[in-house]
Order: C-alpha cells, then sequence, then structure tokens
C-alpha cells in the first residue's frame, strides 16, 4: 500500500497572498500569546514542569501546523491530558512517560500510514460525551491542591487516595493562595464576558489578562505564594538541550497500556477538533495526514524534553475567529511562543501558581457538556444511551479512562448488537393457492412446501432466531424456501445455520432454496462453497421462480399462476 504523505500546507500555498498572511499573522500571534499561560497551566497540572509545557506547545504546535491535513488546526498540551500524563507520571516516571509519549506517537501514525483516520468516527458519541465530562471533573479534582493552597507532597494519582489525601489536608488551607486564585477566577470570568461587548478586549485573550494582572501584583506586592520561581525555579532562556530519553526493554512492555491510552486520546481530540474547525471554514480535513502529523509531532516533541500533544480545540477555534485560515497560523502560534521564550522568560518567575489553578479550572468547567446531564435531557433518549454515557463518565472520574473507553464501546456494541438482533424478523409467507388443498398438503396434514421471508442481519446476535428455524414447527415440508430479499449482511454464524438446515432438510429427502440475495448475503454464500452444495438451481432471482422450482422438487407440476 502506497503511502499517500501531503501536508494540508501545500494545498494552501498556491494562490497564498497578502490578504491571506495578514489574517495568519494577527490570528498566530493572538493565538500564540494564548497558549502560553495554556501550556504552562496543562504542564504543572499534569505533574510536569511549565518549561515542558512551553516546548511541548512549540514543538508538537510547529509541526501540526506544517505537516497535518487540517487548515487551522492548533496543536500543543490540551486539558484532556491532564489525568492520563499525571497518572502516568506518578506511576511510571517523567522518563517513562516521554518514552510512552514517544510510542504513542509511532501508533498515531501507523493509523495515518494504515489510512484509520476514519474509524475514529466509530466511537459513539456517548462514549465521548461521557469521558470528556468525566475528564472535566478529574482535572477540576486536581485543581484542588494548588487553588487552595494545601501542603500535600505527593498527591495520588487514583480518585479515593486523591480525595483521602485532599481531605486530610483541607484544614490547612492557605489563605493568600485562595484570595489570589479567587480573585483570578473573579477577573478571568469578568474579563471573558466584557470581552464579548468591547473590542480592545477581544484582541487580549482573558488567560493572558489575568496571568498579566496577577503576576504584576504578585511582583509587586511579593504574597506569600507559591510561584512558578519558587517550585519549579523559573523557565531557563533558552532552548533546551536535544536527546532521546533513557529507555530500556525491561520497561517497554508496562508503557504499551499508557501509549495506548495517548495514542486514543490524542486521536479522538484532533479529529473531533478538526471536524469542528471544518464546519466553521467549509473545508474538509484530511483525518490521516492529521494522525500522521499528530504521530511525528508526539515523537519529536520528548526529544526537546515536552510531553503529550493532540489538536486543541479552543485554540483552533480561536485560530479561526481571529481571520487564520491556513497553516502558516499555526506556524507562526510557534514562532510567537519561541519568541516570548527566549526574550521573557525571566518574568515568568513571578506568576503564581494560583492564576494557573484558576485558569485550569475554567478549562474544565467549559470542556464539559453539562447540559448532557440534565435529567430532562438525558429522559429524551434511550436506556442504552444513558447507561452508555453515565457509565463512561463515573468511571472515568472513579478509575481510569482507558477502562473507561473500553467498557463504553463494549456496552456500545452489545447494545448495537441487541438492536440489529431485535431487527432481524423471520415471517411466514402465505403460498397462493396452487392446485388444491390436496396437493399442498402432505397425509399428516403439513404443508409440502414452506416459505419464509428474511430481513435485517442474519450474524451471530440474531442466531437464536435463525435457529428456530431448524425447529421447523410449522411441520416437515418438502421444500423450504427462503426469500432474503431484505437481509443486509450475512455472516458465519448466520451461514453456517443455513448449512446446518440445509443438512437437516437433506437428511429425510427435503430441500432448501434461497431466492433474491443481495450482493454481500450472496458473496459468503459463493466464496464459502456452499453454493456447489446447495446447487445452482435452488438459488433463484425471484419468489416466483423459487415456488416453481419447489413445486417440482415436491413432484407437483412448475405450471402455477402466482400473484
Amino acid at each position: 500500500m502506497k503511502l499517500d504523505f501531503r501536508p494540508k500546507l501545500f494545498d494552501t500555498l498556491p494562490g497564498y497572498g497578502r490578504a491571506t498572511f495578514v489574517g495568519d499573522l494577527s490570528s498566530g500571534i493572538t493565538v500564540g500569546v494564548l497558549a502560553l499561560p495554556l501550556a504552562m497551566a496543562f504542564a504543572i497540572a499534569s505533574g510536569m514542569s511549565p518549561t515542558a509545557g512551553i516546548w511541548t506547545a512549540i514543538v508538537a504546535g510547529f509541526l501540526i501546523a506544517f505537516l497535518g491535513g487540517s487548515r487551522v488546526q492548533i496543536g500543543g498540551p490540551t486539558g484532556a491530558f491532564i489525568p492520563i500524563v499525571y497518572a502516568i507520571v506518578a506511576d511510571h516516571g517523567v522518563q517513562n512517560l516521554l518514552i510512552a509519549t514517544m510510542m504513542s506517537g509511532v501508533l498515531l501514525f501507523a493509523m495515518g500510514a494504515l489510512r484509520l483516520g476514519n474509524m475514529i468516527r466509530f466511537i459513539p458519541l456517548s462514549v465521548v460525551i461521557g469521558f470528556t465530562n468525566g475528564i472535566a471533573v478529574v482535572i477540576f479534582i486536581s485543581q484542588i491542591k494548588d487553588f487552595l493552597g494545601l501542603q500535600i507532597t505527593d498527591l495520588p494519582g487514583e480518585f479515593f487516595a486523591k480525595m483521602g489525601a485532599l481531605t486530610a489536608a483541607l484544614p490547612g488551607l492557605h489563605l493568600p493562595t485562595v484570595s489570589l486564585a479567587v480573585a483570578s477566577l473573579v477577573i478571568l470570568v469578568a474579563w471573558n464576558r466584557q470581552a464579548v461587548r468591547t473590542a480592545w478586549m477581544r484582541r487580549l485573550p482573558g488567560p493572558l489578562a489575568v496571568l498579566i494582572i496577577m503576576t504584576a501584583v504578585n511582583a509587586l506586592i511579593a504574597f506569600p505564594v507559591d510561584t512558578i520561581g519558587s517550585r519549579f525555579g523559573g523557565i531557563p532562556q533558552e532552548i533546551p538541550a536535544f536527546g532521546l530519553p533513557e529507555m530500556s526493554l525491561s520497561t517497554l512492555g508496562k508503557l504499551v497500556a499508557p501509549a495506548i491510552t495517548i495514542a486514543l486520546l490524542g486521536a479522538i481530540e484532533s479529529l473531533l477538533s478538526a471536524r469542528v474547525a471544518d464546519s466553521q471554514i467549509d473545508d474538509r480535513h484530511d483525518p490521516n495526514q492529521e494522525l500522521m502529523a499528530q504521530g511525528i509531532a508526539n515523537v519529536a516533541a520528548p526529544l526537546f524534553g515536552g510531553f503529550a500533544a493532540t489538536g486543541a480545540i479552543a485554540r483552533t477555534a480561536t485560530n479561526i475567529r481571529t481571520g487564520g485560515r491556513t497553516p502558516v497560523a499555526g506556524i507562526i502560534h510557534a514562532g510567537v511562543l519561541l519568541a516570548i521564550v527566549l526574550a521573557l522568560a525571566p518574568a515568568a518567575s513571578h506568576i503564581p501558581l494560583a492564576t494557573l489553578s484558576a485558569i485550569v479550572v475554567i478549562v474544565s468547567i467549559n470542556m464539559g457538556e453539562w447540559h448532557a446531564f440534565a435529567p430532562r435531557e438525558l429522559a429524551r433518549y434511550s436506556l442504552q444511551y444513558r447507561t452508555i454515557l453515565l457509565g463512561t463518565f463515573f468511571i472515568t472520574v472513579l478509575f481510569d479512562l482507558t477502562l473507561a473507553v473500553e467498557i463504553g464501546m463494549v456496552l456500545a456494541s452489545l447494545f448495537f448488537m441487541y438492536r440489529m438482533s431485535d431487527l432481524t424478523r423471520i415471517e411466514r409467507i402465505a403460498l397462493p393457492e396452487l392446485a388444491g388443498a390436496e396437493t399442498q398438503l402432505r397425509a399428516d396434514g403439513t404443508p409440502r412446501i414452506l416459505a419464509y421471508k428474511l430481513s435485517g442481519s442474519l450474524f451471530f446476535g440474531a442466531a437464536n432466531k435463525l435457529e428456530n428455524l431448524l425447529l421447523m414447527q410449522d411441520g416437515h415440508p418438502d421444500v423450504v424456501i427462503l426469500d432474503m430479499d431484505r437481509v443486509l449482511s450475512l455472516d458465519t454464524t448466520g451461514l453456517d445455520i443455513l448449512q446446518t438446515l440445509h443438512r437437516n432438510l437433506q437428511k429425510r429427502g427435503a430441500h432448501l432454496i434461497l431466492c433474491r440475495l443481495g450482493s454481500q448475503p450472496g458473496s459468503i454464500v459463493f466464496r464459502s462453497g456452499f453454493l456447489d452444495r446447495l446447487g445452482d438451481d435452488n438459488i433463484t432471482a425471484t419468489l416466483e421462480e423459487a415456488v416453481a422450482r419447489a413445486r417440482l422438487l415436491s413432484g407437483r407440476e412448475p405450471e402455477i399462476a402466482y400473484a
């Protein structure tokens, strides 16, 4: 299979002009300054240093824009990765997180190369909403420590242990930290609301505005609160050293599951973001190219100390809203971040962690689709939908995202099979009067010819319905006709039951006729060799021909008038 690797950037360059560049430049600068506080906040919430978050945004952001399959996708660290990355760091350490991220990059590239991008759309909406809202709750809980200034040396990753540690530390909340966090929260909410009505405020993203204001206040007053400088020693004003993380074969096996989790969530988030962007710019992204770009970005970012990255829905929406229309805007956004780090890194030492925590709290609230949990909204949908949605949500919060998605997909598959089985029908067909009642009945009074109309999917989930045919509760006819005009699909289990029915009929000298086979059922009947055993004459194009063939096999004249 030929590798189809064509970044969207190359499709947008022909006809690229001054007006497009001005829009890309404006949006690139805006998204670049917006990404700075988010990258630091997400990194700290994930158990990483703010430097790691910034360089993830720079390296991954550049590669996703340069090589991606979307015209406007902005990549970098996102809130959705916070619980996953935090758990991996807590269980395996930072070095193994970098290795798991690179492994996920290989998986993402392979998914794109094998053209599996469209497969992500098979994940049901109920599963996506369930784990997204679950992640939002996990992110919110993870910020309680820094928001309240609790003195917890090592916050556990597991839900019940984490809640126990937070509860035990709650009496020691730090009032200056709480005051700064609440003030940051109020300013951020007020800024975002006022920016809707004030043009100049829209030019400065709310997270950056509150970051500048609270950093300036803290630099002047020197509140007794944790800052980037006090906890992390500031942000180096230099490009990090390029290098491979230390790895050993003994640890790779333990990192397979975390790598799959990162790859799965990264694929879902990036393609969901790209689909939302498509609807806003009237374009169509290439999901396979996007996955390959995501894969390359996740392999490259750890080489500079970064971690997992994907498409960021909020930053992508901001890019579109401020005029970005080509991948050049994403490239400029990475360049702006690089310039800020090299020029203004020392000023970051005064940034209060409480302010970054407030930013993440707002992100967690905004990322959830909370209306989906309203009783009136839930009542509109089936029990199966509610079970999948709520099950995925609670498992994400209480246990693990990977387990939640796995169980959500299993439940969705089981409910789908049940529904498809329920739609499968086997109905008796009333044949027309033949040459008199005595020619239609056997000596025991049962019909010589029985006909059934099958509809739906004859698969393993509907095996119980097919098995009723084997019982022949309607008698012991000479010929059984199965009208399969409305059969959508036939799997090997359904085929096996048809073959068993044929063998049972053969044992007592009776016959099976299949009529009006569709393309898929006909294909499996032919490929399996069942056609040869059944006989060409016993597969007909119409029901009339099937009845004529049945009369011939039952010893009656084939000429009938069928209506």
